[in-house]
């Protein structure tokens, strides 16, 4: 038991920042190195006994322009005492997970050569020892209910027999000619070229002395898909059945409709490959994913979505009968997009995370009557776990980074277990922020945050940043962004204006639609009227020294600014945005995306292309203009970023291009991301602030 004292001193820590007071004259601001080199918590997760829990930390190392991960041990009999990490494990380990009987940690790590493999280590972070042993890497796994069957996935070459062909195709000396030849799309997803490997499941059995030996059994021979999918799928996308004897697992059919299809499926088959896998939601034919069974074994619940094609529809929640394969939809009034699913001990709740008005929660959802019960308040929920009476969480704010809590699965008063960056947190004074709404397109009501600078002072105006977010199915919530950080323009003495038009998520499924075949109006409106309302209700913002910046969609929407409304600007910054939707149609990997966002194809929808075009608006272009884009950005192609600086140079605009060839659609290296930081801040004050 927590003192009361304490516990509400620490309630009152996770409380978010209120538009209160003024920052001292010795104050500390937020800079881009405190962004790059803060320590990251995420991937909480209990023990099955609910006596210690596990999570990751990322840790900066500057010098080697990396990240350094490393998992931590909490005791959670002990609420006074600081976590511990598992030096025997070092660094570089991730994905830490519980063996059933909560004897042991694994996790994934390089061996000697360099290749990823499972390992386990006991709580007290001892007793470490490699559990395969395999010529690949193991991309991720999952452990069976029994504690002695393993699955794993691993990038295999599909016509290959064994793990062994596909290591020595990796390591034949490569031939003097380097063409590379496809015969369907997805050419290149995100930033990799297709080595036209498919990621596949495998089991291997434990043996007594914790290793995996053998050679490992495949259970997708001859599927042709991925599982999990590229490029950011996990151990969420598959799972045991109750008895271990079969994995359940997401995939999307490859073929040539992989492009422009959503179409993943629930897919079981048998543990020792005995059996092909059998399509469980063949009749849906959208999204299905995230497996998880209840604790008694007899109910499936999984995540949905209803419309083909459309990456940002609805997820629902759905429980399957695993005898009857009888389903129903729980909670369908609620209207909410469900993220990850936990169920209780009892099996009479199921937690889920959702977004909901620029917060993302933790809700209890009872199985029996679909009632739904928000646990968490303001802030960012970035990932939980339940075990027992206690829910643990990693949740962050817009003036925070992530912390770890628990509380009792009922809610009530957090408990905070980190104290991550408390160094670099006791001298920084953060810009203060609010939530505010207004009426928008179409009269109906929109959100945004305003946030102060740091050096806040009453009476006196400061320039302003206005910060647009990409998605366009996405929002700028209350969370700590390391991309599109909030406080560090409060730093700079700036202060920052977010605006969650329609298309953002977390306002019910109808405010997310609206933006689709509309991304020139309907949010266009959306973002003046929230400037305007922004400037008559905080009069610390001038809105005579003002930027607008955006990447993704928001860097489209920049580019639509600079020919749509141009006047309040005195300069813009477009991060990897979308010059021509045109040619971004034909360009772009995942073209299920442009489709539904353009009503179809280009050739078959060529007005709804060029209706909000930007291309066809450069001769209103005036306002300067900073132009960055990524060399490895495949979604949104490098002759976008091109052709924006192109027209910018051509027409006699004040421009820059900053080019990251090592980058992707975001700035992810932590040098990389520091010149970021200072690049587009000298542009910004150099127009608002004249330095």
């Amino acid at each position: 038991m927590i003192p009361t004292l304490r516990r509400l001193a620490l309630a009152a820590a996770a409380l978010p920042a209120l538009l209160i007071g003024a920052a001292s004259a010795e104050a500390r601001p937020f800079t881009a190195r405190d962004l790059v080199t803060f320590e990251r918590i995420s991937d909480p997760h209990i023990s099955p006994d609910g006596r210690f829990a596990i999570y990751a930390l990322r840790q900066t190392d500057y010098a080697a322009n990396k990240g350094v991960n490393s998992l931590w041990v909490i005791d959670l009999t002990r609420p006074l005492q600081a976590p511990r990490k598992l030096e025997a494990a070092g660094n570089g380990a991730n994905s830490g997970r519980w063996s059933p009987d909560s004897k042991w940690i694994y996790f994934l790590k390089n061996d000697a050569n360099g290749v990823s493999q499972v390992w386990r280590i006991d709580p007290a972070g001892a007793n470490i020892g490699q559990v395969t042993s395999l010529p690949l890497d193991v991309g991720s796994y999952r452990l069976a209910p029994n504690g002695s069957t393993l699955a794993v996935s691993v990038a295999v070459f599909r016509d290959c027999a064994d793990l062994a062909c596909t290591r020595a195709r990796m390591d034949k000396g490569a031939s003097k000619a380097s063409g590379q030849l496809f015969t369907r799309l997805f050419v290149r997803h995100w930033d990799t070229w297709n080595d036209q490997t498919n990621n596949a499941l495998f089991t291997l059995t434990i043996g007594s002395d914790g290793r995996a030996s053998g050679e490992p059994t495949p259970i997708m021979r001859g599927f042709d898909g991925d599982a999990p999918s590229k490029p950011f799928g996990d151990d969420s996308e598959f799972a045991f059945s109750p008895d271990s004897r079969a994995v359940i697992f997401a995939a999307r059919l490859a073929g040539k409709s992989e492009p422009w299809s959503t179409n993943f499926d629930l897919y079981q088959v048998s543990a020792d490959g005995a059996s092909a896998p059998e399509n469980l939601t063949e009749r849906n034919p959208a999204w299905d994913t995230g497996a998880v069974f209840s604790p008694d074994g007899k109910t499936m619940a999984y995540r949905r979505m209803k419309r083909p094609g459309f990456e940002a529809d609805r997820w629902q929640v759905v429980l399957r009968n695993v005898v009857t394969g009888a389903e129903r939809e729980l909670a369908a009034d609620w209207d909410r997009s469900a993220e990850t699913l936990v169920w209780s001990a009892d099996g009479k709740t199921l937690y889920v995370s959702a977004e909901d008005v620029g917060q993302l929660k933790i809700f209890a959802i009872d199985v029996k009557s679909g009632k739904v019960k928000a646990l968490t308040d303001a802030g960012h929920v970035g990932g939980f776990d339940v075990a027992g009476k206690t829910i643990l969480y990693a949740q962050d704010a817009l003036d925070r980074p992530a912390q770890l809590y628990s509380m009792s699965a009922r809610g009530g008063v957090p408990h905070r277990w980190t104290n991550a960056n408390a160094g670099a947190m006791s001298e920084i004074t953060w810009g203060q922020y609010e939530q505010f709404s207004f009426p928008g397109w179409n009269d109906e009501t929109v959100h945004g945050y305003v946030v102060k600078p740091y050096n806040y002072e009453a009476g006196k105006k400061y320039p302003v940043v206005f910060l647009i977010h990409g998605g366009p199915q996405g929002s700028f919530g209350n969370n700590f962004h390391y991309r599109w950080n909030a406080e560090y323009w409060a730093g700079r003495g700036y202060g920052v204006v977010m605006v969650d038009f329609h298309g953002s998520t977390g306002y019910g499924q109808a405010f997310t639609d609206a933006i689709s075949r509309h991304w020139g109006d309907r949010p266009l409106e959306d973002l003046k009227k929230g400037w305007a309302a922004a400037l008559a209700r905080y009069d610390f913002l001038d809105g005579d020294r003002a930027c607008a910046l955006g990447g993704s969609y928001g860097g489209y929407m920049t580019n639509w600014i600079a020919g749509n409304w141009n006047g309040p600007w005195k300069c813009l910054v477009n991060h990897d945005g979308i010059f021509d939707t045109r040619q971004m149609a034909y360009s772009t990997e995942e073209l299920w995306f442009s489709e539904w966002e353009n009503g179809g194809t280009p050739w078959d929808h060529a007005a709804e292309i060029e209706r909000f075009n930007p291309v066809n608006y450069v001769g209103e272009w005036r306002v300067p203009m900073m132009v960055i884009q990524g060399g490895r950005d495949f979604r949104i192609p490098l002759e976008q970023g091109l052709a924006t600086f192109t027209a910018l140079q051509r027409r006699g605009i004040e421009s820059q291009l900053l080019y990251f060839e090592d980058e992707n659609h975001w700035v992810l290296k932590p040098q990389n991301s520091e010149q970021w930081h200072d690049q587009v801040g000298a542009w910004v004050d150099r127009w608002t602030k004249g330095s």
